[in-house]
């Protein structure tokens, strides 16, 4: 037997790796496992090029629980370990990373050191992050002197054992004696749930416990003439080995397709709408499929997200910085070894790899979208709806998106149609464009609230856009910042006048005399500060009285509560009350003898004005209700 000491200048090494370790502790599993993959993929690799010639046989990993002496132990038939080897990859490479890592990190917090770990080798030494012991029985593949079976053990002190011992095939079993406060891990739920975490598709089947199967009995009936079936105890494998993204487009259906994505999420119902299949070699590697799902209107909270993973082991589902932001509305999966397991925010920030990564999936997705655009627009006109909100995103966040976007983004009017920005801007320049010489896209936010106001519109022969998702007040924004010499107006907007040019405009049939004694009369019944009188020369089947709002402020108001914002929200609204002088009922107004049936009028108006904004409520709706009663029974 050989005792020894590593050789670790600073204090004793492991309990700073598990304090500093502690807040991800069970990434201890994935690692160790991440070895006995990679000893299996190496003897594999051997037998390809003809230096192992022997039968591979099993080559599945196990894991195994034994609650009774407290052991968590993951085997693997993979290329073992000679004496030696042990001595130098677990007593000096991994330990001398552990010192540089603790001479580097200490003093820094949990998080920052947890991040970086993976950079100083110390895989294997996670294990005692949750245990007092660990043993390693191994046997190398080689043959000849030096190749007999050695066990290694240690307690969590620099000291460590290294002795012969006996074991008849090659591979590695890493044994943990699990720590007190750790017992977790010896739950057969709480690892089934890490292996199917970090393990669901890892190249080298992973077997844990059993499970249940029922096979049917071929023409055996129960009594109630069902058909009978026999239940039987199998071995439990975690994995697919073969996984749809490491697979050749050519050799996957659409169905296949849609099955990865029910194994990515057996948790939705819905299929995706379609998908982006990614296969890059150079200048990085990168393989995966993203699928657009059916967005729901609060996207921001997504239960499910894109998976990252390093060589099918999986890494993270936070990929901000290595997808777009925008992207990450999408569902799927990434794979790439230039990646490492452990990755920190500040890494994927800087690293050109990863930068080179996020422009190639915004292109490949961009490419995708154009080419249904192109080939199969009415497809891409019924699936519209469900993948706007992943353009609209794009648009607002990546200036090189909206340069490739602008040729597929489509507008979707009042009346159900989708036209480009191109075909939209040509179909409403002859009759909206205002005094100034500005293109004015009117936009609705709501077909229901705002009808009238919609209706008013394409009465004139007007076009309106349909705004009514989620960052739409955002989408707009960016729009009218891109789009030369145009504006966006609400179709409830105090500006939609300017719609009119001043040659078409309609003469008044009120004097100013006349309006401003009919101003009087209505800035008596609204007592509101909030809302500002205003006469329009409109036509006389126009309504009589509208209430519009301020561009501008609603905008401004909108967009703040989309971002939780308060300062523009705290603000009252304000409203204009728009008289129309050419309407009858305004003359009526006008030409009563009483100051009451004046009033009663005016008041009447203002209040069905109010009520198609739903601004009447309360008292006020139920003096309204009244009072209509009253003037229908006279």
């Amino acid at each position: 037997m050989q005792k020894g000491k590593i050789n670790v200048q600073t204090e004793n090494i492991f309990p700073i790796i598990k304090k500093f370790l502690y807040s991800d502790h069970e990434i201890f599993l994935r690692e160790l496992i991440s070895n006995a993959v990679d000893a299996t993929q190496k003897l594999k690799a051997l037998a390809q090029m003809g230096n192992f010639k022997e039968d591979l046989g099993d080559l599945t990993i196990d894991v195994v629980i034994d609650k009774d002496n407290k052991t968590l132990t993951i085997k693997d038939r993979g290329i073992g370990m000679t004496a030696d080897e042990v001595d130098k990859y677990i007593n000096q490479i991994a330990f001398s990373g552990a010192e540089e890592f603790v001479k580097k990190y200490k003093g820094k917090t949990e998080k920052d050191a947890a991040q970086l770990i993976g950079h100083f080798g110390l895989g294997f030494y996670s294990s005692f992050m949750v245990s007092k012991k660990v043993e390693i029985f191994t046997k190398t593949y080689k043959k000849g002197p030096g190749s007999k079976a050695v066990k290694w053990d240690c307690d969590g002190s620099p000291e460590y054992n290294l002795s012969e011992t006996e074991r008849s095939s090659r591979g590695t079993d890493i044994v943990l004696y699990i720590a007190d406060d750790s017992l977790e891990f010896l739950d057969e739920q709480r690892i089934l749930g890490l292996l199917k975490k970090y393990c669901k598709f890892l190249p080298v089947p992973i077997r844990f416990g059993t499970e249940k199967k029922w096979d049917k009995v071929e023409g055996e009936k129960d009594e109630k003439g069902n058909d009978k079936y026999n239940e039987t105890e199998v071995p439990r494998i975690i994995n697919n080995i073969n996984p749809a993204w490491k697979r050749k487009p050519a050799d996957l259906s659409d169905e296949d397709y849609k099955e990865f994505y029910r194994e990515l999420y057996p948790s939705l119902f819905e299929d995706p709408l379609f998908n982006i299949h990614l296969n890059v070699d150079y200048p990085f590697n990168l393989t995966g499929i993203l699928y657009f799902p059916k967005v729901k209107r609060n996207f921001e909270v997504q239960k499910e997200k894109i998976q990252l993973y390093s060589n099918q082991v999986f890494v993270t589902d936070s990929v901000e910085g290595i997808v777009p932001d925008f992207l990450t509305l999408m569902h799927g999966v990434l794979d790439s070894p230039d990646i490492p397991l452990n990755v920190s925010r500040s890494y994927l920030q800087s690293d050109a790899n990863v930068k080179k990564i996020s422009n190639h999936i915004m292109k490949k997705v961009s490419d995708k979208l154009e080419d249904i655009f192109k080939n199969n627009r009415e497809e891409f006109e019924k699936k519209w709806d469900d993948i706007r909100i992943f353009i609209e995103y794009g648009i607002i966040s990546e200036p090189k998106f909206y340069e490739r976007a602008e040729k597929y983004c489509l507008l979707k009017d009042s009346d159900s149609k989708y036209l480009t920005f191109t075909e939209y801007k040509e179909s409403i320049k002859a009759l909206q464009t205002d005094k100034d010489n500005k293109l004015v896209y009117l936009y609705t936010t709501d077909t229901v609230e705002q009808h009238s106001y919609i209706e008013a519109a394409k009465t004139r022969g007007y076009n309106v856009l349909i705004m009514d998702g989620p960052i739409d007040n955002h989408f707009v924004n960016t729009l009218e910042q891109k789009f030369e010499n145009a504006s966006f107006v609400r179709v409830d907007a105090d500006v939609i006048d300017k719609l009119i040019k001043k040659e078409d405009a309609l003469p008044s049939k009120l004097s100013e005399e006349e309006q401003g004694k009919i101003k009087t009369v209505f800035g008596e019944i609204v007592s509101n500060e909030n809302f500002t009188i205003i006469f329009e020369s409109l036509s006389e089947t126009d309504l009589p009285v509208q209430i519009t709002r301020p561009e501008f402020m609603r905008r401004m108001k909108d967009m703040s509560a989309l971002g939780g914002m308060s300062y523009m929200g705290n603000l009252p609204n304000s409203y204009n009350l728009v008289v129309n002088s050419n309407h009858p009922l305004i003359s009526k107004i006008n030409n009563s003898e009483s100051d009451d049936s004046k009033k009663e009028l005016a008041k009447q108006l203002f209040d069905l004005a109010r009520l198609s904004q739903n601004l009447l409520k309360g008292e006020e709706l139920t003096g309204f209700i009244k009072r209509s009663i009253s003037i229908i029974e006279n």
